[in-house]
This record gives structure tokens, C-alpha cells and sequence, in this order.
């Protein structure tokens, strides 16, 4: 059998935790902060967790981050 291949676009985005959670960026921090409230800022600094409906989908594209 050949390898499995890996989702560029997912390695780059997504690391696996020590528990098996995928840790990623916070989400909606590109642009636009004038509009965005101070506490939304703030709240979205650094790093989070994916939820367990969106860690399924993102796990078939990292086979071996496991």
C-alpha cells in the first residue's frame, strides 16, 4: 500500500495536542478590528481548540498526526 498523503493546507494549520485535540488560530482576526468590540479582541488572542464536529473533518486530512 502506498502512503497516505497529508493535506498541505491542514499541517500548516492545525497541530495536534498532547491529548489528541487540535489546537488552531482563533478565527476572525484578519480584518476589520475597527468593527470588532474590545473583549472580542482580547477573547481571541493566541491559540484554540477545534470543536469535536469540526476535529473530525480535519483529522481525515492529517492521517498520521494521530
Amino acid at each position: 500500500m502506498p502512503k497516505m498523503k497529508t493535506k498541505s493546507g491542514a499541517k500548516k494549520r492545525f497541530k495536534p495536542t498532547a491529548s489528541g485535540l487540535l489546537k488552531s488560530a482563533q478565527a476572525g482576526k484578519r480584518h476589520g478590528m475597527i468593527k470588532r468590540s474590545r473583549k472580542f479582541i482580547r477573547n481571541a488572542r493566541g491559540t484554540t481548540t477545534l470543536s469535536k464536529a469540526d476535529e473530525g473533518i480535519v483529522k481525515t486530512y492529517m492521517p498520521y498526526a494521530r
